[in-house]
C-alpha cells in the first residue's frame, strides 16, 4: 500500500504581524522602480492581499521566514499595513508553488476583464488595480471584436500582443486562421511578423484592401509578387515542418553510428591520414546532433 502524500503547508490561512516576518532576501532598488512592482502595489492598495504570503516557522520563538511574496510584503510595508494573510509552509524550502505559475495570456486576461465588468466592477477600479489607463482596459475588453472564434481558441494560451490582434482584425476569418496557424508553427507572435503576414495577404482576404495599399505604399504588381513569394515560402515551410521529425530521427541515428565509429582509434586514425575532409564532416554531424539534443532538453 502506498504512503499518503503529505501536503507541504498548513491548511489554515493565518494573520501575522509584518514585524514577525523576516524576508529571506532584499529587493533591489530597481525592482521597486519597475512596472511590475507598481502594478502589484496598485493591486494590493485597491483589492488587498489576494494571494497570501508564504512563510515557514522558525525554530524556537524566532520570527517567521518569508519564502514567497517579497514584492507583496514590500508593497504592504510601503502602504503602512501592519499585518498580512499568510500560508505557513511545513519547511523552509524556497522553491514554492509560485515558481510554477503560468503567467496570464492576453486572451485569458481579456476574459478576466470581461467577467469582472459583467459582475459590476467599474473600468476605473480595474484600471487602478492593474495600474493602467482606462483606455487600456477598454482596449483589452474589446480585444476579440472582429476575431474569429477558431482563432481565439487557437491563441487562447499563447503570448500574443494586443497590437497583433489589430492586424488580424483587418483580415477575413479564413485568412485569420491561416495566419494564426503560421504563428503557432513558427512560434512567433510578434507584431512585426503579423505585419509581414498582413502585407502578403491577398486583397480578397482583407476587409478593406485599399487601406493596406496606402499603408504599405506598394503598387498592385509589387503586392502580387510579394503574395506569390510569401505563398511559396509558406509552402516550403510547411513541407519542411512535415518532414522535420523523420529527418531529425535519421540524423540522430546516423550521428550515433558515426560517434561509435569514431570512438574506435584505428578508424579515426585511418580517416585522419587518408580522408581528413571526411573525418571533419563526420565530426560536424556528431556535433550538430549533440547540439540539437541539448537545446531540446533545455
Amino acid at each position: 500500500m502506498q504512503d499518503e502524500v503529505k501536503i507541504a503547508f498548513e491548511k489554515r490561512v493565518v494573520i501575522l504581524s509584518l514585524n514577525d516576518i523576516l524576508p529571506s532576501k532584499m529587493l533591489p532598488v530597481a525592482v521597486k522602480e519597475s512596472a511590475k512592482y507598481r502594478r502589484i502595489a496598485a493591486s494590493v492598495a485597491q483589492l488587498g492581499l489576494v494571494e497570501p504570503l508564504v512563510v515557514s516557522r522558525a525554530k524556537g520563538s524566532g520570527p517567521y521566514l518569508l519564502l514567497d511574496g517579497h514584492v507583496r510584503f514590500s508593497a504592504l510595508r510601503d502602504q503602512g499595513s501592519t499585518d498580512a494573510r499568510c500560508l505557513i509552509a511545513s519547511d523552509d524550502e524556497g522553491f514554492t508553488y509560485n515558481k510554477r505559475v503560468n503567467r496570464l495570456a492576453t486572451i485569458q486576461e481579456h476574459y478576466m476583464i470581461v467577467r469582472a465588468l459583467k459582475r459590476g466592477v467599474s473600468e476605473e477600479k480595474l484600471a487602478r488595480a492593474l495600474n493602467v489607463d482606462v483606455g487600456v482596459i477598454r482596449q483589452r475588453r474589446d480585444l476579440l471584436n472582429g476575431i474569429s472564434a477558431d482563432v481565439a481558441e487557437l491563441l487562447k494560451d499563447k503570448p500574443v500582443g494586443t497590437h497583433t490582434f489589430s492586424k488580424l482584425r483587418k483580415m477575413k476569418p479564413i485568412r485569420q486562421l491561416e495566419v494564426a496557424e503560421l504563428m503557432v508553427s513558427a512560434n512567433n507572435y510578434s507584431i512585426n511578423y503579423a505585419k509581414a503576414l498582413l502585407a502578403t495577404t491577398k486583397s480578397a482576404d482583407l476587409h478593406r484592401p485599399e487601406d493596406l495599399k496606402k499603408a504599405t505604399g506598394l503598387t498592385t504588381e509589387q503586392m502580387a509578387r510579394l503574395e506569390r513569394e510569401m505563398a511559396s515560402v509558406t509552402h516550403d515551410y510547411k513541407e519542411l515542418e512535415a518532414t522535420y521529425g523523420d529527418d531529425m530521427l535519421l540524423l540522430v541515428i546516423a550521428a550515433g553510428f558515426l560517434e561509435r565509429l569514431l570512438s574506435k582509434r584505428e578508424v579515426e586514425r585511418f580517416l585522419a591520414v587518408r580522408h581528413p575532409e571526411i573525418l571533419e564532416n563526420f565530426r560536424s554531424i556528431v556535433a550538430a546532433a549533440s547540439l540539437d539534443q541539448v537545446q531540446a532538453a533545455a
